[in-house]
């Protein structure tokens, strides 16, 4: 049968652009079901703050009139002005096994980005690199943790058929409670006492009571932290109050830390309980009875994602991620947690990998971000 791609445009095409991959991984071992509002969240163009700056199109592609495939075209303004870079972006790349609907995704985000005049199109991001990005590569074998993707074995293949080359991988690493030896601990502890002191430095809790506060600094901070690093956007005072609403229900304190020097933040560290495990077998519906069920199973959640960890730049290299990874791992045992993924990091962000490694921590989960050269 042919295949037809159209433009999500009505209330129940854009549905059916949200609620597509939850028929495409129905009964799915691994896959968790995100929560439906929060989805629609992500493509909500009027009320979203990404789409303040930044556009996109959203597509569905049609065979034998059932729904077999999605994508999103994506320009970032803030991405092209503060990289100079002149590409856009695709996203919210889902498919079933079939070459040939696949490559019509594909091509109907590249035709759009010519129309635009870019020079490259890479994804996929959903919507940008502060959201859930990459492709599973490997460790198809294990669930995703909170913002994270996961996808099947043969979407590498289908971008990679298409023409798409790596542009970055990006690792997430694992440690649990066992592979924290009591001698790691104590070296770890013996260093990181060193380090604050030599700094001058010191670790504690976000303030709840404060939170608008807190969230101004952890604006300055990101912004100055990660301004170095591929792929990175700054955030608008916007979007990461978006982003902090979202989080502050989940947000606990002993694992959501600063880095103060004279009391001058200079480094944020935010892990959060993965509630991918409090998820499974809700299939992303909180009502009618589904919120019984989260408050049920936020008690069994026995893994942390360390979200986001950094410096201002004259902090770097300094061992103070160090006694980030440190409190996280010693409060974190305390709260109950047994186990942590710490991700994601760059490949080439060698500083950060070898931090992660040397407390013993493995990588478990590779994704792949994917780019095209529009010739």
């Amino acid at each position: 049968m042919a295949i037809e791609i159209r433009r999500a445009l009505s209330r129940a095409e854009l549905s059916s652009f949200i609620k597509f991959p939850y028929h495409l991984y129905k009964n799915h071992p691994y896959w968790v079901p995100p929560l439906l509002i929060e989805q629609k969240d992500l493509v909500d163009v009027k009320r979203n703050p990404f789409y303040k700056h930044s556009e996109a199109e959203f597509y569905l592609a049609y065979k034998d009139g059932q729904v077999v495939g999605r994508i999103a075209a994506i320009l970032n303004h803030n991405h092209n002005k503060f990289h100079n870079e002149n590409i856009g972006f695709f996203g919210f790349f889902d498919c079933v096994d079939d070459k040939d609907v696949a490559f019509k995704l594909f091509e109907t985000v590249e035709n759009w980005a010519r129309r635009k005049g870019l020079d490259e199109i890479r994804g996929p991001v959903n919507p940008s690199t502060n959201d859930s990005c990459g492709i599973l590569i490997d460790g198809f074998d294990k669930s995703p943790c909170i913002m994270m993707p996961y996808n099947y074995e043969y979407y590498p293949k289908l971008c990679e058929s298409y023409g798409f080359e790596k542009a970055r991988d990006l690792y997430s690493y694992y440690i649990s409670q066992e592979m924290l030896t009591p001698k790691v601990m104590q070296r770890l502890e013996h260093g990181v006492e060193l380090v604050l002191k030599r700094r001058n430095a010191t670790i504690r809790p976000v303030d709840l009571k404060n939170f608008d506060e807190e969230v101004k600094k952890v604006k300055e901070i990101y912004n100055n932290a990660w301004s170095k690093n591929w792929g990175f956007v700054p955030l608008t005072d916007d979007e990461i109050n978006h982003i902090a609403k979202g989080l502050k229900q989940i947000v606990i304190p002993e694992i959501a830390l600063f880095a103060e020097v004279d009391g001058k933040p200079i480094g944020f560290s935010l892990s959060v309980p993965d509630i991918n495990q409090a998820l499974k077998g809700l299939n992303g519906r909180l009502l009618p009875f589904g919120i019984f069920k989260l408050m049920r199973n936020m008690k069994k959640i026995t893994m942390i994602r360390v979200l986001i960890m950094g410096l201002i730049h004259e902090y770097r290299l300094s061992g103070i991620d160090a006694a980030f990874y440190y409190y996280t791992i010693k409060n974190g045992i305390a709260k109950g947690y047994s186990e942590a993924e710490l991700g994601w990091v760059l490949e080439d962000n060698e500083p950060m990998k070898r931090v992660a490694e040397n407390i013993g921590s493995v990588p478990y989960k590779k994704y792949r971000i994917y780019t095209k050269k529009l010739g």
